[in-house]
């Protein structure tokens, strides 16, 4: 398979859009987030080439103001971007004149071949690397510039995967480097934050493992044809709407509705309205329950006579154990261990923390999946699609 972090983090978010754009190779429009992204990068690009000299700060403003007004980006959404990405460039600039660095390469495309003993075959894992500088002879650091406004903790930045694929491209670029010194950095161009963090030499074994256990999977739904959608906050830039089983209802028109379209907005309705009565008669429920005890406390009775039923009142008791002294009688019988049992949510937490051979072996012999439907009725008002 030949595959890239882009890929296989559109299909962690969404393996339904993971199919339309990997498999099917459906092709969309950018968004006016992806474009406005493109172009600072490239004027980032631009702002470190020499040919002889650096360009000015105004050169680069100027070129990102002419690659802007060249952009798909609709013209009433150019000034907002425009001034965006200028106070961006002009933030980085002041923090990071490019003469103060010595870059080797920027935009740096890079291939990482992956041996898959599982199957014997081998994997192709693509990229392209913002800019690579090397801050001293022995030293280089991978710098991937980010153009979102959220700021990440410095456990993210520790525990990202795509520093950790870019850390083991490096070292098969150039295989002389130590693992142990090459920085790896996202900066925020919004925050003016460089967040930066390294990884180990014994960590490049371990990134190889996390990457083919996720084309494992992918395998696997290929096999069975089975890429279901992931509805999320990011599905609000997401161009596969009108065609995604999450969203494409929305978008039917209406004008060309069947019988049978019809009657199901009747149900569906129906539906929403019986539901929100059931949560309703929950609450009130719950709320003349509270009054019945307090009256049956009152007057001392633990039945209540109506015109058609009865109410009555039972004490329910639930056993607790005190686990110490559990532990502490049966121990010395030798009985403990047959009352211990696996704690599910527990398991569920160590699992994504375990080697990768030891989560395949679980996932092989000790996982089974239960699917079962359930309907659920989510408190969100959605306005219908532009037409």
């Amino acid at each position: 398979m030949r595959t890239s972090y882009s890929a296989l983090d559109t299909y962690k978010q969404c393996p339904k859009k993971y199919k339309f754009q990997q498999i099917d190779k459906i092709k969309i429009p950018k968004t006016k987030e992806a474009v406005f992204g493109t172009l600072v990068h490239e004027s980032l690009k631009f702002m470190f080439s020499r040919d002889p000299l650096f360009p000015t700060l105004e050169e680069v403003l100027a070129s990102f103001r002419e690659k802007l007004a060249e952009s798909p980006i609709k013209n009433e959404d150019k000034e907002r971007y425009g001034e965006a990405g200028m106070e961006m460039l002009r933030k980085f600039w002041k923090k990071n004149p490019p003469w103060n660095f010595n870059v080797i390469d920027t935009e740096s495309r890079f291939e990482v071949t992956l041996d898959d003993n599982t199957n014997k075959t081998t994997h192709v894992l693509a990229g392209i690397i913002d800019r690579i500088d090397t801050p001293s002879e022995s030293t280089y650091e991978v710098i991937d510039y980010k153009t979102s406004r959220k700021l990440p903790s410095q456990k993210y930045v520790d525990e990202d995967l795509q520093l950790s694929l870019y850390h083991l491209a490096i070292t098969k670029r150039w295989p002389h480097t130590d693992p142990d010194y090459i920085i790896l950095s996202l900066y925020y161009l919004k925050a003016g934050e460089k967040l930066s963090t390294k990884r180990s030499g014994g960590a490049l074994k371990t990134t190889e493992e996390k990457v083919l256990e996720k084309i494992h999977a992918i395998e696997e739904k290929i096999k069975s044809d089975d890429f279901p959608p992931k509805p999320s906050a990011l599905c609000n830039w997401c161009g596969y709407r009108p065609i995604c089983p999450a969203w494409k209802h929305l978008y039917q028109k209406k004008k060309d509705a069947s019988p049978q379209d019809i009657e199901i907005e009747r149900v569906i309705d129906d539906f929403l309205e019986l539901k929100q009565k059931s949560e309703e008669d929950k609450k009130k429920i719950a709320e003349l329950a509270d009054k019945i005890n307090v009256y049956m406390d009152l007057e001392k009775v633990e039945r209540l006579f109506g015109k058609k039923n009865i109410i009555s009142r039972s004490i329910q008791e639930r056993t607790e154990w005190s686990i110490d002294e559990v532990k502490e009688i049966l121990q010395p019988l030798g009985l403990w261990e047959e009352i211990l049992s696996a704690d599910i949510k527990k398991l569920n937490a160590l699992f994504s923390k375990l080697p990768a051979q030891t989560r395949k072996k679980l996932q092989e012999k000790a996982i089974k999946l239960k699917r079962f439907t359930a309907l659920k009725v989510l408190k969100k008002k959605v306005s219908p699609p532009d037409e």
